[in-house]
C-alpha cells in the first residue's frame, strides 16, 4: 500500500519551541474564551478558557510555548490539557513555528 500523492499537511508540536498565532487567524473574545477564524482554510475553533486564550495570544511574545505557559500562570496540573489544545491548534493551522530568535 503506498501513501497518497500531494503533501502531507501535519503540525507537530513541540512546546519546546516557539509558535505564534498564525498571521490569517482572528480571535474574537467571548464570554466563554474566544472563537478563533483562519481565513485561509476557513476553520473556526472554540477556545474554552479565557488563560488559553490569553496563551494563543502570549505565544509570540516567548521564545518557546512553555514560556508561555509558565507566563500564563498555567500550573504543572492543567499543562497536559494546554499542551493537547495547542497541539490541536497546530494540527488545523491556527498556530504555526516561528523562527527562534
Amino acid at each position: 500500500m503506498t501513501a497518497p500523492a500531494g503533501p502531507a499537511v501535519t503540525a507537530d508540536f513541540d512546546p519546546a519551541l516557539p509558535w505564534q498565532k498564525a498571521r490569517s487567524v482572528a480571535l474574537r473574545p467571548e464570554p466563554f474564551g474566544a472563537l478563533v477564524y483562519h481565513f485561509g482554510n476557513r476553520k473556526l475553533s472554540f477556545l474554552k478558557s479565557k488563560q488559553l486564550v490569553a496563551v494563543v495570544e502570549a505565544l509570540a511574545d516567548h521564545p518557546s510555548a512553555e514560556a508561555a505557559l509558565d507566563a500564563c500562570g498555567v500550573t504543572e496540573a492543567q499543562r497536559g490539557a494546554y499542551v493537547k489544545a495547542l497541539a490541536d491548534l497546530a494540527r488545523s493551522q491556527m498556530i504555526t513555528p516561528r523562527e527562534p530568535e
